[in-house]
């Protein structure tokens, strides 16, 4: 949008209706995602779709479910790749892991899992560390089609070069395609991978903790998302971690600000990684305590 829209009380009260169009017909609350990432997204939307208006474009999205669903492709953002910032992974690889040993059984939640790419990195790293048998998977995303994508398993193989040199350079043993059949321009990664996965629609803007986990890597989700729904999230991160567990952002992420950043200490803070401390955590939802 140009400035001048983005300026335009009309456009700001357009998109606010939109917004809540959503979350009252489809159960989608984008409400407390960033201003400005939106526009941009709805802006490409209204354009695909032939739209003089985001309100004539919320007149068609709310007649139309099927309509909803492409919209769903403008509104998340499903892009990431395998090993994605090699030192994050070296860093989970080295110093993470060996506290994770010390639990006789794991749980690994990913928020916002995307097309899977991080899943699948994190599920090739534990087996690849002899954690696998004890660990299950937990891989959320608000979009149902991505979703899909992550079960299936499959990318184009022309991202398999990229995928390989990130795998090397966060310290992978072996070689990554040990892991996948390649065959008419695309690779499928082992089914044997997602044996202990399990893949579930999650949406850090309206839902609560539904497992604990040792592990919660949640990468490039938060800067898409305003304060109080960053804060939001934080708070399900730190309920859904036991005492002492992990938590991995992104490179463009952090704890500083947020109403959480007392409950968590720095672990390695140059790859955006920390540890939840023994205090309580107050709950997002009902008012309680987890002890």
């Amino acid at each position: 949008m140009s400035e001048a829209e983005v300026l335009d009380p009309v456009v700001e009260i357009e998109l606010e209706l939109m917004l809540e169009a959503v979350w009252r017909r489809y159960h989608y609350d984008f409400r407390g995602y960033s201003r400005g990432s939106l526009r941009r997204r709805l802006d490409r939307a209204q354009s695909r779709f032939g739209c003089a208006s985001l309100s004539e474009l919320q007149g068609r999205v709310l007649r139309d479910p099927v309509l909803f669903g492409e919209l769903m492709g403008f509104l998340t953002i499903q892009v990431s790749e395998m090993f994605r910032d090699p030192a994050y992974f070296r860093a989970i690889r080295e110093q993470v892991v060996p506290h994770l040993r010390t639990f006789p059984s794991l749980k690994v939640w990913i928020a916002g899992c995307a097309n899977g790419e991080e899943f699948y990195s994190l599920a090739i790293l534990f087996r690849e560390e002899g954690l696998e048998e004890r660990t299950i998977f937990y891989c959320t995303d608000i979009s149902p089609a991505a979703l899909e994508r992550a079960e299936a398993g499959v990318y184009d193989l022309d991202r398999i070069a990229l995928f390989t040199e990130n795998h090397r350079a966060s310290g992978g043993k072996g070689s990554l395609s040990d892991h996948y059949t390649a065959g008419y321009g695309r690779v499928v990664f082992d089914k044997s991978l997602r044996a202990r996965a399990v893949f579930a629609e999650h949406n850090l803007a309206s839902d609560q903790v539904f497992a604990e986990a040792h592990l919660v890597s949640s990468r490039n989700v938060l800067i898409y998302f305003d304060r109080d729904l960053q804060d939001r999230a934080l708070g399900l991160f730190g309920q859904s971690l036991v005492r002492g567990g992990f938590l991995g952002l992104g490179s463009k992420e952090n704890l500083r600000f947020s109403a959480y950043s007392d409950a968590f200490a720095d672990f390695d803070p140059a790859e955006k990684i920390y540890r939840r401390n023994i205090m309580p955590i107050a709950a997002t939802g009902p008012a309680h305590v987890l002890a």
